[in-house]
């Protein structure tokens, strides 16, 4: 009879999913030490929720005392255009590639539920399923498992996805037989490093997010410093640099679901026109999309300190009608941006 482990792993392919491997939850236990460095230098700025949370995001039998084996699952996105293609276009945001299509959570979570009622209904247990929000150490366990090595950019890489997928875990009572971890093979490269707009790695591996654009578009709250602003470019929602830098892209496999392509207004979306969405506008156009979590103020602020980036004065008229918006973030974007374009000659 054919192991459930190599039928669940066909299962998976046949779900969408690129990659599977698995793990023990004891499978990190170096991430604690390294998670409370992280916050104790705070590198994770504004983000809370990774102190309320470190006993579980250190220790999977923390989250879950049950579990015997984690499925780390792989799902592509690989982008079919050139990722920061816009980013010379100074009339035009550029968006990070997960988020142009539909939000990647539902999509991927929904492949999950489907294994993991297969797997109950093949081999009995009880699992749960995980992806991104939940206090999981996803890039960890994903090297534990075999699925790819956390390159220098502290993303995954796998030697045969590249380092477009999203990461999916299925935790499991039954006992399913580990991979083994998977080495680095970043070597002496340092093109992810080197990509980078802000600066973000104090060292290879190590990141202050707090400098990192996708924190800053995504995570932080109020004002960005001065200084990183004008470094974002068009850089509206989060940041593909160090990514489409990897050279390890060469491997990347097509999307398996059509979903994640982009959308027509994201793929290269006009600066003028995201400017002037309100609350409701806004809600309406990103519905569906992980763009809509940040809301509209956080959302207008990125795109105003796009335009203090252009440097084109015809965007002169719409940042002035945003210098008195009722949003003091909002505003002092807009202020900024006003001062940074040309006048009218």
């Amino acid at each position: 009879m054919t192991r459930l482990r190599d039928r669940l792993e066909r299962q998976a392919v046949a779900e969408g999913f690129s990659l599977m491997r698995i793990c023990r939850p004891d499978a990190i236990a170096h991430v604690p030490g390294e998670l409370a460095e992280f916050v104790e230098r705070g590198f994770h700025g504004q983000m809370d929720w990774m102190t309320e949370r470190m006993a579980w995001r250190g220790d999977p039998s923390a989250l879950w005392p049950e579990a015997r084996s984690i499925i780390l699952l792989a799902e592509s996105y690989s982008p079919e255009e050139d990722p920061e293609a816009n980013i010379a276009n100074p009339e035009l945001a550029t968006v990070s590639v997960y988020a142009r299509g539909k939000d990647y959570h539902d999509l991927v979570k929904k492949r999950l539920k489907r294994l993991a009622r297969w797997l109950i209904a093949e081999g009995g247990g009880e699992v749960k399923v995980f992806v991104d929000t939940a206090p999981v150490a996803e890039k960890p366990l994903g090297q534990a498992a075999g699925l790819g090595w956390q390159g220098k950019h502290t993303n995954l890489v796998s030697r045969d996805l590249g380092n477009w997928f999203f990461i999916g875990s299925v935790f499991s009572t039954l006992e399913l037989e580990p991979d083994e971890p998977e080495q680095d093979h970043c070597g002496s490269c340092r093109a992810c490093l080197d990509a980078c707009p802000t600066e973000a790695f104090v060292a290879p591996y190590r990141m202050d997010a707090r400098r990192c654009i996708s924190y800053l578009t995504i995570e932080h709250h109020g004002p960005v410093d001065p200084e990183l602003r004008a470094r974002m470019g068009n850089r509206i929602y989060g940041c593909d640099a160090c990514l489409a830098a990897c050279p390890w892209n060469k491997f990347a496999v097509e999307a398996s679901d059509l979903r994640y392509a982009a959308r027509g207004d994201l793929a290269a979306p006009p600066l003028a026109e995201l400017a002037q969405l309100d609350d409701s506008a806004f809600r309406a156009r990103f519905s569906g999309s992980p763009i809509k979590r940040i809301g509209r103020n956080r959302f207008v602020r990125n795109v105003l300190y796009a335009i203090g980036n252009s440097g084109q004065p015809g965007f002169r008229a719409i940042v002035e009608n945003l210098c008195e918006d009722p949003d003091s973030t909002v505003a002092d974007a807009a202020n900024w941006a006003l001062s940074r374009l040309p006048g009218v000659s």
